[in-house]
C-alpha cells in the first residue's frame, strides 16, 4: 500500500496507480473453491475447449475483485470505498498480464465528506477494456 492519499492531492482527469496481476491456473481453482463458482470453464481446459473457449477464462468476480484491490490499495486506512459497479465486457486467461486502471472524473464535498468519482477498468495484453465500472470514494482532508 501506498503512502495515504489526501483529497487535496487528487486532480480530474489523472489516473490513479494501477495494479497488475497475473492469475494462475492453481489461483482459479482456489477461487472457485472460495466462491463457490464451480463453472469449469474457469478451470479444466478441456471443458473449456469443449464449450468452444480458448482456453478456461477467469472468473469474472475476481477481476472485479482485483479492481476493488487497486482502489482500496489506492485510498489508504483512511480512505474509504463508498460504491462500486462493474460491467463485464470481454474474457480474460490465466498467465497473462491484466492490467487494472482508473481515472478520477470528478471531485467535490458532500455532507462534509470530501468525495472522489472515478472510472475504472481491465485491460488484456491487447489493450482491450475487458471490465468498465465507475466507483466513488471518500479520502481524507489535510485541513
Amino acid at each position: 500500500m501506498a503512502e495515504q492519499v489526501f483529497y487535496e492531492d487528487v486532480e480530474v482527469g489523472s489516473e490513479i496507480p494501477s495494479l497488475v496481476k497475473q492469475t494462475t491456473r492453481r489461483q482459479l481453482v482456489q477461487w472457485a473453491g472460495a466462491s463457490g463458482d464451480f463453472y469449469e470453464i474457469h478451470y479444466n481446459k478441456d471443458f473449456a475447449l469443449a464449450s468452444g473457449l480458448p482456453d478456461v477464462i477467469l472468473h469474472g468476480r475476481l477481476k472485479s475483485a482485483y479492481l476493488g484491490q487497486m482502489l482500496t490499495d489506492w485510498i489508504g486506512l483512511e480512505g474509504n470505498l463508498k460504491k462500486y459497479n462493474v460491467r463485464y465486457r470481454g474474457m480474460d486467461f490465466p498467465e497473462q498480464d491484466l492490467a487494472c486502471k482508473g481515472k478520477v472524473t470528478k471531485k467535490y464535498v458532500h455532507d462534509n465528506e470530501h468525495l472522489v468519482e472515478l472510472d475504472i477498468w481491465t485491460e488484456n495484453p491487447k489493450g482491450e477494456k475487458t471490465i468498465i465500472g465507475t466507483a466513488v470514494v471518500s479520502l481524507p482532508a489535510k485541513g
